[in-house]
Order: C-alpha cells, then structure tokens, then sequence
C-alpha cells in the first residue's frame, strides 16, 4: 500500500486527486495540506511514502519546499503536478530533489503509473516537459536569462507577475520587505528590466504564465 500526502491549495484539485486516488486498490490518501506549512506539520503527522506537491501554494513553495522536504524527510519521494510544463520551474524543482514531475493536464491513469513508479524509487517526468529539458536551448544558447535567476529570485519573479505586491510576498516567504526589495531589485537588473509591466511582458513572451 503507498500511503500519499497530497499538497494543493484548491480544493477542486485536491478533491479530483481523491477521485483518482480511489481508482487503485494499492493508493491510499493519509493527508491533505492546502499550503506550505501544513505540508511539514503533516510530514511526521502522516508518515506519507510519497509527497504529490503542488508548486505554487501559500506559504513555503516551489523549489524551497521541496528543499524543506527533502531535509525532513529525504527519503521520501516528491512528485511533482504542476500546472507549469516549462522547462525552468521543472528542472529547478527536479535540481532540488524532486523525484518526479507532472502537469495537471495528464491522464488519471499517467498520474497512478506516475505515483507508482516514483515510490518504488524511480524517477517520472512529463514527456512534454522531458523533451524541454532534452531539447529547449540553454541560456547560452537562448539568452534567457531567467535561467540566471536563483531560486529565490525566480520565486519571487513568479509572484511579482502574478500581481503580489512586496509586502505580501514579504508575509508569505516569511522575509523581511527590505529583503524581497533586494531580490526584485537583482531579479529586475539580472532581466535589464526596471518596471513591473515590462516584467509582466517579458513572462508572457517567454511563456512564464500559465
């Protein structure tokens, strides 16, 4: 039996998680968490074989969830459903310890094979987003040059284009203002951007919205 935490901040996704869940005999849901925080509550609470984590939720996300997961627990595996199939958040997620990566958009039985391969210890990525990391140019070839960005920045860069304002990403983050000021200020000169409508811009250009 494969005893799996899901972690979604909607609940239409969490519920249709369920759903599939219930189509396999060996998969059993232990928990659910809606944001970063009720994730690492839940991890010892739980005792899950497999984390199925969202990438974007309130609270610790993204890449440094995943890197706080892997430091509480770091045998247990992380399968990434995303609703981003781009290269970037993927192959940041998979660097940080991810054992698996998937979009929302795959088949309920692609999501059971998914889950059962990944808590055996193997690795599963999205073939779309396989042949991104396989094929799509590198910075040095592309010049993107949010590839340059580091986590934080890149998170942080996500959540400025999304419409958050510093202060509440500040509160989210648990960081100080002065320090997300600092992020933008270097995520913005490492893009040579210097308002947050070209940012916005230059996310939809480079397919950073989805």
């Amino acid at each position: 039996m494969i005893r799996i935490l899901i972690a979604d901040d909607h609940a239409i996704v969490r519920q249709g998680v369920r759903q599939i869940l219930g189509l396999a005999s060996d998969l059993v849901l232990v928990g659910e968490a809606k944001n970063g925080w009720e994730v690492l509550e839940h991890l010892r609470a739980d005792l899950p074989d497999l984390l199925l984590l969202d990438m974007t939720m309130p609270g610790p996300n993204g890449v440094e969830l995943v890197k706080r997961v892997r430091e509480a627990m770091p045998r247990l595996p992380i399968l990434v459903l995303s609703m981003h199939g781009e290269r970037q958040v993927a192959g940041r997620a998979i660097k940080a310890g991810a054992s698996g990566y998937l979009t929302k958009d795959s088949e309920p039985e692609v999501l059971i094979s998914a889950i059962r391969q990944v808590a055996a210890g193997a690795h599963y990525v999205d073939p779309g987003v396989a042949a991104k990391l396989l094929f799509e140019p590198s910075v040095d070839e592309s010049g993107a040059c949010h590839d340059l960005l580091s986590d934080r920045e890149y998170q942080v860069f996500l959540m400025l284009v999304r419409g958050r304002g510093v202060n509440d990403i500040a509160e989210e983050l648990n960081l100080s203002a002065k320090t997300v000021s600092t992020h933008k200020f270097r995520l913005m000169q490492k893009l040579g951007i210097d308002n947050i409508s070209d940012l916005v811009r230059y996310a939809l250009k480079h397919e950073l919205l989805q």
